[in-house]
């Protein structure tokens, strides 16, 4: 690694706008208009010259040595950079910014990082793209609309491909989640900074512009209208900015189409109660609560309400009334919508997220007070999401939390995607429903036998994740070994598989290896 490169990833790790090198004075970091130290003792010639000769171009070598002014970009794992040296007053200054598209634009208030005039940056022609350039970029007229125009292009071949998201970041082409599996988008140009943030501002609401801004990562909601809805997320990160994009299908999945069981649908027609739908980040929770408020919207003639951050799904009244709220746009919070949604004469409530204590004893609450609470967890299994919940409270509280949920929660459905054989996910699903027996072994603690209960009471329409995943085994739908890898209980799998007749070996080999464990290095020769 180049010296100069741990000056440049402390750079972008702190969002500086420039660093300056300058003779018998310490190296500093342009941040926000602020000049902070980066070395404690000074610079002297040899030292920047040595720093700037290992990744010069031959013709800057023959300046730096000449000791004349000379500029070049530098293009490294954390990006391109404009590198300018020159002499004040009889003394050596270079000053390095981010190079976007060529030229030195990253500004602080009106101060601009380097200096006016552009940096060249030519290729031969007929040449590739140099790393992080945009292949064919060229000045426009409409700079925001060229952003948002590529963005759009992307965004449109993620759904084409039938992706489910994209991710774009500095130095790589596009990536899309197909099936599972990250996959390059071929014949396109590696990502640079510049060009990456324009096509992300061109498509933020200002708010979102401001949070980034401050916060350095930021949630919003894009749509091509006919096309799909887009639920992004912006970030900065080591390399520079980057964005994750996860495709919301422009028309609302119906029950029927997801082949939700007609047990869970049932929960629809409950006049109170909380449902809750649980699963990793990424495992359909929004689109199988969507189905279930399409259901309510279908069936009913309530008013809905749906807290959401962003709003995700858009609903169209059918015989309900919809009113969808967006956190930071709508509302201030998860906590202070619920809250305020009481008055408002719902029926039904949709929470995107139970985030914290308040908003979760709020939920329990509503829930107990004659309302249809739907919510969403990041647990795996319908037990973890009661040990979940009740963990969240203070111990003198918990023996009344377990009361009221024994008595509010009507259901828990967690599921998670496994990669169906032949192409595609497919969603597994854990079910777990209120029965008296379920609400005394959560009133009395005993949440460890809910998967025993979940087991014996299939005829009331529950199910456990293995028992749910053998049903995909047997039906050829998903490989033994996916439904291994997204067992959580994997050594009652193991059983079940096996007592089926299927074929485990591919177990032996890591078990061979996990008795082996990690290589010995090699004994040193006498």
């Amino acid at each position: 690694m180049a010296q100069l490169d741990r000056l440049l990833s402390a750079m972008i790790t702190n969002r500086a706008d420039a660093i300056h090198l300058a003779e018998n004075d310490v190296a500093r970091m342009l941040v926000q208009g602020e000049q902070r130290p980066v070395t404690r003792a000074p610079l002297t010639v040899a030292q920047i010259v040595a720093l700037l000769r290992e990744v010069a171009p031959a013709d800057a070598v023959a300046h730096l040595d000449a000791g004349t002014p000379t500029t070049f970009r530098y293009d490294n794992a954390d990006g391109s950079f404009g590198v300018k040296l020159r002499t004040e007053n009889g003394s050596l200054r270079c000053s390095i910014a981010v190079d976007d598209h060529g030229m030195f634009q990253r500004m602080t208030g009106s101060l601009r990082a380097i200096t006016e005039e552009a940096v060249p940056s030519p290729a031969p022609t007929g040449s590739a793209p140099s790393p992080g350039v945009r292949a064919g970029a060229s000045p426009s007229a409409d700079p925001v609309g060229e952003a948002r125009a590529q963005i759009d292009e992307l965004l449109r071949a993620l759904v084409t491909k039938g992706g489910s998201d994209l991710h774009l970041r500095v130095g790589e082409p596009p990536i899309i989640r197909l099936h599972g599996e990250m996959v390059r988008l071929e014949g396109k140009p590696l990502l640079e900074n510049g060009f990456l943030e324009a096509m992300l501002t061109s498509i933020m609401p200002e708010r979102n512009k401001a949070e980034f801004r401050d916060r350095n990562d930021t949630d919003y909601a894009y749509e091509i209208e006919g096309i799909a809805r887009f639920r992004a997320n912006a970030m900065r990160e080591r390399k520079g900015v980057g964005a994750v994009f996860r495709v919301i299908p422009a028309t609302v999945v119906s029950v029927e189409q997801l082949k939700i069981p007609q047990e869970v649908q049932n929960l629809c027609h409950l006049t109170k109660g909380l449902v809750l739908v649980t699963g990793p980040t990424g495992s359909g929770k929004s689109t199988t609560l969507c189905s279930l408020v399409d259901l309510v919207n279908r069936l009913r003639t309530d008013h809905v309400i749906t807290i959401e951050d962003p709003i995700e799904f858009v609903h169209q009244n059918k015989n309900c009334i919809i009113t969808q709220r967006q956190v930071g746009v709508h509302t201030e919070s998860f906590k202070s919508a619920l809250r305020a949604a009481l008055r408002e004469d719902p029926d039904v409530i949709l929470v995107g997220e139970l985030r914290d204590l308040e908003t979760t004893s709020i939920a329990i609450e509503t829930a107990e007070t004659g309302h249809l609470v739907f919510g969403t967890l990041h647990t795996t299994t319908a037990a973890s999401t009661i040990d979940r919940i009740i963990d969240q409270f203070p111990a003198d509280r918990q023996d009344q939390i377990r009361t009221m949920l024994s008595e509010s929660l009507k259901g828990v459905i967690s599921q998670t995607l496994c990669k169906r054989i032949g192409g595609g996910r497919v969603a597994v699903r854990e079910i777990m429903l209120h029965t008296p027996a379920l609400a005394n072994l959560i009133r009395e603690g005993k949440t460890f036998q809910i998967p025993s209960m979940i087991q014996t009471s299939r005829k009331h329409g529950m199910i456990t994740l293995n028992d749910a995943l053998m049903d995909l085994v047997e039906r050829r739908q998903v490989e033994v070994k996916e439904a291994y890898a997204k067992a959580v209980d994997k050594p009652g799998l193991v059983g079940q598989l096996k007592s089926a007749g299927h074929d485990v070996a591919f177990l032996e080999g890591e078990d061979d290896a996990a008795k082996k464990g990690p290589p010995r290095p090699a004994a040193a020769k006498r």
